[in-house]
């Protein structure tokens, strides 16, 4: 899993919140009466990310009885009071030293194997415990937890999903069997993205009944999920208090990970590529990488369910697919126009987008357009063959300094020439999205929707009812079903500044078959998906089309393994003023190199987590702002 194994990492020793005398270090003390009876110690974090310690504090009589590992407490820090998790009981109290008493019980927290975790996950991450008790700790004070439903799984006969869909051909029923038997690490189920994943999660369910924790994309994903499975009778937590209390099945987004489970029988991660499962916040932890750690230190299995999933996936899981004809049944019909063909005077609205468009107008599905700007590069294209300025080593795009095409990846150079046709004056292409939703009004003659972001959380804002939208990939999380989806210039995704811009693109082809549902088995029956690209032979398009997504891990993992990028080596990226004497005194470090990137950035790379986060654990943080992102994609 990249991480060290439970107990490995020694605890923090505890701090000293005064040094009075002789008073030893790692004890919150006073001198006088002593408060409490005196009988029962323990060791609190303080809910401040700043301070990484912990301090001794006695327990009050009162409430000796509901004070336990992960319990929230009341302590006053400085003269201050904060809020703390208690992280030991039974601590054995310095010699000679008088300790502070908790000044209050605020209710319910993590159980220990949460805390356990946490301290795993800020060695993993690099970041603070209390950032990871703060995840899995209730929003607001719980006293009491409610009774658990009286719920049992139908019996074996009375499993009908498990004989539809996905399930029901290909061996496929067996393959989960052999994934829910299997508890040394996680495996991985390559579901098309046609299928529908509620029998599967059904499935699951019914084979252990209760503890069973789905790991989805979004909150609305996890409502709707939730919502089907209460409607076939399964008892789902609504909140954090029936998911300690012991309901039977936890669904839930990101932070969902750190759900308070006392008994954990099987973790499912549906999606389980989703960039949403990483937190872009400081600390970078990942969702599915946090559940298998956690279900491999309670012994359950851990099942990751997607249809494209990522090379460190492949390459740490076991991996079952379906059978080719199923496969590929579940992907979208593709349709590929290569733009270096096309009449430049159109533009991104070729005359193969209009007919593709025009086929799609009609029903009650909109038509997607999507172009997508977070994220990408600037790129430059030959004014007269409109091919694109690639570094031959990596295939990134190149940008121009001065009278040279630079690659920002590996720093290969060469002239301002194209490497097709010799001539030296290069276009930048930058497109828009508004412009091109005025274009597309005025060429389809129909109304046509803008989508700028994703929904707010907590609202009830819907994408207007349109014939048409365009937006960045925001709209494709935003719209249940497609008539068809456009990408007008796909290789913003294909050339994006990542390592993982491959797999990214992936993904979003993906989610566009997720929305127009599998490729009809008629031939010569229309494409649901067209791609604009000045690259129609690129490996992401070839995957797409055969319905293969193992043909782009395979060439991931080669190129991956010969620029020793993850999984075959570990990353961390520090920035900030204070990056710079990071790095100086990690590069010191046996097994961690550091590579400036320029403006405060940084590139820590060792060659597994073990060594990477054993030298961040090591190594003092400098005075100054600073950031570490370790497992980043931005690179």
């Amino acid at each position: 899993m990249g991480g060290n194994s439970a107990g490995r990492r020694p605890a923090a020793p505890a701090g000293a919140l005064t040094q009075t005398g002789a008073m030893p270090v790692g004890s919150a003390g006073r001198t006088g009466d002593r408060s409490g009876t005196g009988d029962l110690v323990v060791r609190v974090l303080p809910d401040i990310a700043a301070v990484h310690k912990t301090f001794d504090y006695t327990v009050p009589a009162k409430w000796a009885d509901q004070v336990r590992p992960g319990a929230r407490v009341r302590i006053r820090l400085h003269g201050r009071p904060v809020g703390a998790w208690v992280t030991e009981t039974g601590v054995e109290p310095p010699d000679g030293v008088e300790l502070h008493a908790l000044s209050g019980y605020s209710g319910l927290g993590p159980p220990p194997a949460m805390v356990a975790l946490a301290r795993w996950a800020a060695w993993r991450w690099a970041g603070p415990t209390s950032s990871f008790l703060g995840t899995a700790s209730p929003r607001r004070n719980v006293a009491r937890l409610p009774v658990p439903p009286m719920w049992a799984a139908p019996a074996e006969r009375a499993r009908p999903a498990e004989r539809a869909g996905l399930l029901g051909a290909g061996g496929f029923v067996d393959a989960l069997g052999s994934a829910l038997a299997r508890t040394e690490g996680p495996s991985l189920l390559r579901v098309p993205p046609a299928e529908d994943l509620l029998p599967l999660v059904e499935a699951v369910i019914n084979r252990r009944a209760r503890g069973v924790l789905v790991l989805v994309p979004s909150a609305g994903w996890a409502d709707r999920l939730a919502a089907r499975l209460r409607l076939r009778g399964v008892p789902v937590a609504a909140d954090w208090a029936q998911a300690a209390a012991g309901w039977p099945v936890v669904v839930g987004s990101r932070a969902a990970a750190f759900s308070p489970l006392e008994v954990l029988s099987a973790v499912v991660v549906l999606d389980a590529h989703d960039e949403a499962y990483q937190e872009q916040r400081a600390p970078t932890f990942n969702a599915w990488e946090v559940v298998a750690e956690r279900a491999h230190r309670d012994g359950a299995p851990c099942v990751l369910v997607s249809p494209c999933p990522s090379a460190v996936q492949v390459q740490r899981c076991v991996e079952w697919t379906p059978e080719r004809s199923i496969e590929r049944g579940g992907w979208p019909a593709l349709s590929v126009v290569d733009l270096r063909v096309s009449d430049p005077r159109t533009g991104l609205l070729t005359e193969e987008l209009t007919r593709f468009a025009r086929n799609a107008l009609g029903g009650d599905r909109p038509f997607v357009c999507v172009l997508n700007r977070t994220g990408r590069a600037k790129l430059l294209a030959c004014a007269a063959c409109g091919e694109l300025a690639r570094c031959e080593r990596c295939g990134r795009p190149l940008s121009q300094i001065a009278e040279r095409l630079v690659c920002p990846g590996c720093g290969e150079e060469r002239p301002l020439v194209c490497a097709a046709c010799g001539r030296t004056k290069l276009k930048v292409l930058r497109p828009g999205v508004s412009r091109l939703r005025d274009e597309l009004e005025t060429l389809l003659g129909v109304s046509v929707g803008e989508v700028a972001g994703a929904r707010t959380r907590g609202t009830d804002e819907r994408v207007r009812d349109e014939p048409v939208l365009i937006g960045t990939e925001a709209v494709l999380h935003r719209v249940r079903a497609a008539a068809a989806v456009a990408f007008l210039d796909f290789d913003q995704q294909l050339l994006a500044p990542r390592f993982t811009a491959g797999e990214e693109a992936l993904s979003l082809l993906a989610r566009a078959g997720r929305l127009t549902g599998r490729r009809a088995p008629e031939v010569g029956a229309r494409a649901r998906v067209l791609v604009q690209t000045r690259l129609p032979d690129h490996e992401v398009l070839d995957a797409a089309r055969l319905g293969d997504p193992g043909r782009l891990s395979a060439h991931e993992l080669t190129l991956r393994r010969e620029l020793a990028l993850p999984p075959f080596s570990a990353l961390a990226l520090a920035t900030g003023p204070a990056a710079d004497d990071l790095s100086a005194a990690l590069g010191t470090l046996p097994g961690i190199t550091a590579a400036a990137l320029g403006d405060e950035r940084w590139m820590i790379r060792a060659v597994d987590h073990q060594v990477l986060c054993d030298a961040l654990a090591a190594t003092p943080r400098p005075a100054g702002r600073l950031r570490v992102a370790v497992d980043p994609t931005e690179v």
